[in-house]
């Protein structure tokens, strides 16, 4: 978690306490975003050599002396004409005979198992019947428990009146929804899972590095989604339920989802919100009878670079559950088919973002400016908040909480499945491994993880998942300048995918990222360091890691790429 204030240790005048990060505050997302300058990447468009229509070219596109590179065409929306131009195609009953291993899982391939993993989906097996229900699963996804406290914390921890949080939920919804948006859009074009199209940007090993940090953001995330629903359950049974046996159970229900794969999870995702709805309706009329105070925050509110430092980083937050769905957007749709229209898939993606957390992140704020609620959070952070708004229901109040705890199989399900797919992404021969039992590793992994930190785990895991987080920032800018600026001339070489050597080299773009990283780094606002540049915001810092991440990546990239195109022809 980013650093922070304490609202009574403000209020009050004496030393602040510890800094909210040291307290387990699930959120459904990491830290992440990105935002590169268009101005520059349309400049750099004119640095370009010409077309391969043209009269001339100084970029050898030829990936070795014996292949030649297919001819595109250069408009973005020609990508699927790279099934027409020697693409390797795998089917569905090729893929469950493809090695012992696979032959092992036949009948449950057969019985409705998803057999494929990271390789490409052909035309003649996508089809738009999960078009709708993109948005649905979106929506799902976030209208879970663990997206309630990130509304919670504007004013809890960053002293921000009801309207500044507004403000900044609102904004910062938008700009992270359309990052995830853009990946989305990716997934129909290509056919491939979003690993798999970053090496189009940083090459193999670049796409390597990405699946690492994908596999621990998602596996990070997924144990403290458990531990929140896991926490929320044995809260209800008066701790007659161990937390163990708690964490085992919801994690075990979200893995059923997973392991059935990509149409068992969007057959979920399009029913769950329904229910989740309700009961957040209910905290809406429940908090507003106890009055809701909108100017509540007013005398504690910072001013100047103090509050300028409060809004980034709240922002930043508010950020990260936006768009760090976008390492993970292409997964879900990329058995959709080519001729989708891209704005239709951003528009469904930004929508099924946009709703449920601005409603959910919003009515989190307004319950803050309730006493006995913030009264409640202090004593028991969002749990706390939950039961106390439930208290007047007795036991019907605990039956909604136990279903607030099973809501987060909404949350892990996707989690789960993208963590499998990325563990394909590391390395050929895992990708013999069936993608149903990596996600059964998976499970093992952070429901061990949850069990042994069950009680201080979340406290180390915010820290490391906030700086993790950063990396997000610079992918979503590698993918999104190659998209624009390069890929609109020399297209999709889809055969490609798993060649290391028709891949980029990726020198550009994991040395821009490094870059990106290094100055994250200087801009963060940890409670253990805060660099040069969050410290200009005062004692506390404002945190602009993912911000300055994503600028120097996006300043660095294209001229970088330019020349490994110039050099080594890809």
């Amino acid at each position: 978690m980013l650093h922070c204030k304490s609202k009574l240790s403000k209020a009050s005048g004496q030393s602040p306490s510890p800094p909210p990060h040291l307290r387990p505050i699930p959120v459904p997302r990491p830290l992440a975003g990105a935002y590169w300058p268009r101005t520059l990447a349309a400049t750099l468009l004119l640095l370009l050599p010409p077309s391969r229509h043209g009269s001339d070219t100084s970029i050898n596109m030829e990936y070795d002396k014996d292949y030649k590179q297919p001819e595109y065409g250069n408009a973005v929306h020609d990508l699927e004409a790279g099934a027409q131009h020697g693409d390797a195609v795998i089917h569905d009953s090729e893929i469950k005979d493809q090695n012992p291993l696979f032959r092992g899982f036949r009948k449950l391939f057969d019985s409705g198992v998803e057999a494929r993993g990271i390789e490409r989906v052909p035309e003649d097996e996508r089809d738009g019947k999960h078009t709708i229900g993109l948005m649905l699963l979106w929506w799902s996804v976030n209208t879970v428990v663990s997206t309630f406290p990130i509304g919670l914390l504007a004013q809890a921890y960053y002293t921000m009146t009801f309207k500044m949080a507004v403000a900044a939920i609102v904004v910062f919804t938008a700009i992270g929804a359309a990052c995830t948006g853009f990946i989305a859009t990716l997934g129909p074009k290509t056919g491939l899972r979003t690993m798999v199209i970053s090496r189009y940007s940083v090459g193999f090993t670049g796409g390597t590095i990405f699946a690492v940090f994908n596999i621990l953001t998602q596996l990070g995330f997924s144990c403290t989604a458990v531990i929140l629903g896991g926490q929320t359950l044995t809260n209800v049974s008066n701790d007659k339920l161990p937390l163990e046996a708690s964490i085992v159970i919801v994690g075990l229900l979200g893995l059923i989802l997973c392991f059935v794969g990509y149409s068992a999870v969007h057959y979920w995702e399009r029913y769950s919100w329904m229910v989740m709805v309700t009961l957040f309706l209910c905290i809406l009329g429940l908090s507003a009878h106890r009055g809701f105070d909108a100017s509540a925050q007013e005398p504690l509110q910072d001013h100047g670079k103090a509050f300028a430092g409060d809004f980034l980083s709240f922002g930043g937050i508010v950020f990260s559950s936006v768009a760090g769905w976008a390492p993970i957007a292409a997964d879900f749709n990329c058995r959709l088919p080519a001729t989708i229209s891209p704005v239709k898939v951003f528009f469904l993606t930004w929508f099924g973002l946009m709703v449920p957390l601005l409603f959910i992140e919003i009515l989190g704020a307004a319950v803050m400016t309730v006493p006995d609620f913030a009264a409640a959070f202090e004593e028991g952070d969002a749990s706390g908040v939950l039961q106390e708004v439930f208290r007047p229901w007795g036991g019907g109040g605990k039956f909604i909480l136990v279903i607030f705890s099973f809501s987060i199989i909404a949350n892990i399900a996707p989690n789960t499945y993208s963590a499998s797919l990325s563990a394909q992404t590391l390395l050929p021969i895992f990708q013999k491994i069936p993608r149903a039992a990596w996600c059964v590793f998976m499970f093992l992994v952070y429901t061990a993880a949850a069990i042994g930190g069950r009680e201080h785990f979340s406290e180390v895991l915010s820290n490391f998942l906030a700086i993790l987080g950063y990396w997000v920032a610079f992918f979503i800018v590698v993918v999104a300048e190659e998209h624009y600026i390069f890929r609109r001339r020399i297209g999709y070489d889809f055969s490609a995918y798993n060649s290391f050597s028709r891949l980029p080299v990726g020198i550009a773009g994991i040395f821009a990222c490094a870059c990106g990283a290094g100055m994250a780094v200087v801009s963060m606002a940890q409670v253990w360091y805060i660099g040069p540049l969050g410290a200009v915001f005062g004692e506390y810092g404002g945190d602009l890691g993912f911000e300055m991440s994503a600028a120097t990546t996006g300043i660095l990239y294209p001229p970088l790429r330019y020349l490994e195109l110039k050099y080594f022809g890809r």
